[in-house]
């Protein structure tokens, strides 16, 4: 345990103290994550606009929604402006993809009810999130939150895989991925959320995936 604790350590020293044109190593992840998943949102757009991909909006809208909230919450306590960056940018991407859906004709997905019922309690959970004193109760409810909102396109993925964009979820899988080795403390405040959006997109990633070798199959 001692050992995989000076390794963790090492590895964030590494990040933080070494420098590429005025900027951390760590530093210079949240700016490739931040670009990788601006081109994962305009993939997903361009699979839009070629009549493939159909986002479910109370997804989407929520993934856009919260982290714009927490961005909010976290300029106005003067939070570190990286992470604060880093935050912003996991929802500018989903708020993209959300107001195109607007914008191109027969692009989103036709809402049921359990969609309607799966926005409303992710909705609830972030009000909680929000009023959450304790920082580990605050995450749990975000993860909640943000698991619900998930639901809806988890469903549709395993369904209609054909609707979704491979790539946009690897990308995602991939930033959560490479901003780990920058996180400071193992504990539950800083690592719980990033260790469920690798689950999260793990999952989507093989949904989608799995859709794509059935689909080879059949022909």
């Amino acid at each position: 345990m001692s050992h995989n604790g000076d390794t963790i350590e090492f590895v964030f020293t590494s990040l933080t103290t070494n420098f590429y044109l005025g900027i951390s190593l760590a530093h210079w992840l949240v700016v490739v994550s931040a670009i990788l998943s601006l081109s994962g949102a305009f993939a997903y757009i361009r699979d839009m606009l070629r009549a493939k991909s159909k986002p479910n909006l109370v997804t989407w809208g929520l993934w856009g929604f919260a982290p714009l909230i927490a961005t909010g919450a976290a300029l106005s306590a003067e939070a570190d402006l990286w992470a604060t960056v880093r935050i912003f940018m996991s929802g500018f991407g989903p708020i993209l993809i959300f107001v195109s859906a607007f914008f191109i004709a027969g692009s989103y997905w036709k809402l049921s009810m359990s969609d309607y019922a799966c926005g409303f309690l992710s909705l609830v959970a972030l009000g909680v999130w929000l009023l959450a004193d304790s920082p580990v109760l605050a995450i749990l409810f975000a993860a909640i939150a943000d698991l619900l909102a998930s639901l809806p396109t988890i469903i549709k993925a395993w369904k209609h895989p054909e609707t979704e964009t491979f790539y946009t979820y690897f990308i995602g899988l991939f930033t959560a991925s490479i901003v780990i080795p920058a996180i400071p403390v193992w504990n539950i405040e800083n690592a719980a959320f990033q260790i469920y959006l690798l689950m999260v997109n793990t999952a989507l990633c093989f949904i989608v995936l799995r859709g794509y070798v059935l689909k080879r199959r059949k022909i």
